[in-house]
């Protein structure tokens, strides 16, 4: 749902000049936000039987049975 906000917000202000410059305003605070953190390390593989941490992840059909 806050996807699809945040499509149609970037939609409507896409339309005029002074909405794409408070798109690019956006885009750079978040730009130089996230340079400001810790990078995430993708190089330390999960342990076998760990469920994922990200709640979009599809776990199949099966995974409603498992305890």
């Amino acid at each position: 749902m806050k996807r699809i906000l945040q499509l149609v917000m970037t939609r409507w202000l896409a339309r005029t000049p002074f909405g794409l410059v408070v798109l690019g305003v956006g885009w750079w605070l978040m730009r130089k936000r996230r340079a400001g953190k810790p990078a995430e390390r993708h190089d330390v593989l999960r342990e076998p039987g760990r469920k994922s941490r990200n709640p979009y992840v599809w776990q199949g059909p099966s995974a409603r049975d498992r305890g």
